[in-house]
């Protein structure tokens, strides 16, 4: 029910907001970095937002909007206005702070929650680099989590369906985009769902399992990083540094980018979900073994050369 409901509802919202956008002046202008030839309307995270809170949320778990609500805010007025990287992060600190307090269980659960906000956020936001990839792969992250049962099934079935009913606007080529309100409130939710499972507060399966239910967004901002690091580049410095760059780069063409980083994210979930279900140790040696194997791969596809305009 949850996912109809968000699906219809940001299948709703999403013309008249793009139509706010573009009004407002709203938009990601073409530059040498994009693949977009004209203005695309930001705010496409305020139609997901709006799909994922029409669905019912238990009473207990109403705390859980104002993580959600302040993570969509900082990122509108990212897109809006522009902010300086120590303000941005002043500000997610707060959010993750927030959130670790919204989530059940003890101590480690709600740091953990709270670390996975900073870090899924922003690599949810340099994700979102293409059209439809964001989007594409982590409605697969929130399906499996939702798979995992607990409060994640609700809120991870409304997130999906929000994204999905997202996708006709933002598959390639893109009429709207996410945007960092859109980006940062994705990563907030995917941050808060491992707590969220049903076992996500006493089983660490869960836990360790979760680096392969985000896998890809995971994966691509660790290269990007270490490509800037070999190349000596700031770390906060845009560049076609990403994979989903560097496969447009080799000739492929953006939808089957896209394509491509979608259904390597849907094989890393089902790894993930297996993982879950599993002893931690056995849980460990999956996700260690696909992780190493990922390395292994993007490696020998010169994929962690050094970074490129």
């Amino acid at each position: 029910m949850e996912l109809v409901v968000a699906l219809i509802v940001t299948l709703v919202t999403a013309p008249i907001i793009r139509r706010v956008a573009l009004r407002l002046g709203i938009v990601d202008r073409p530059g040498p970095l994009k693949t977009h030839h004209a203005p695309v309307p930001y705010l496409g995270g305020v139609a997901v937002f709006l799909g994922l809170i029409a669905g019912p949320l238990e009473a207990d778990r109403l705390a859980l909007l104002i993580p959600f609500t302040l993570a969509l805010a900082l990122g509108v007025v990212d897109d809006a206005r522009g902010l300086a990287p120590r303000a941005r992060l002043g500000a997610e600190i707060v959010i993750a702070a927030v959130a670790g307090a919204s989530v059940p269980g003890p101590a480690l659960v709600r740091l953990g929650t709270a670390v996975l906000v900073v870090v899924l956020l922003n690599a949810v936001n340099l994700l979102d680099g293409q059209d439809g990839l964001a989007t594409g792969a982590c409605l697969v992250s929130a399906a499996a989590f939702a798979i995992l049962g607990g409060d994640a099934t609700m809120v991870g079935l409304a997130l999906a369906g929000a994204l999905g009913a997202f996708l006709v606007f933002n598959a390639p080529p893109a009429r709207m985009y996410l945007g960092d309100g859109g980006a940062y409130l994705i990563g907030t939710v995917l941050a808060t769902l491992p707590a969220l499972t049903q076992h996500g507060t006493t089983d660490w399966s869960v836990w360790i399992a979760t680096p392969l239910i985000v896998g890809v967004a995971l994966a691509d901002t660790v290269i990007a990083i270490l490509r800037r690091l070999l190349a000596r580049r700031p770390l906060f410095t845009g560049d076609r540094s990403h994979v989903y760059d560097q496969l447009v780069d080799r000739g492929w063409r953006v939808e089957t980018s896209t394509a491509l980083c979608v259904v390597l994210q849907g094989g890393l979930a089902a790894l993930g979900v297996l993982a879950a279900g599993l002893e931690p140790n056995w849980a460990l040696a999956i996700t260690g073994f696909t992780v190493a194997a990922l390395f292994v791969l993007a490696a020998s596809g010169g994929f962690l050369g050094r970074a490129t305009d």
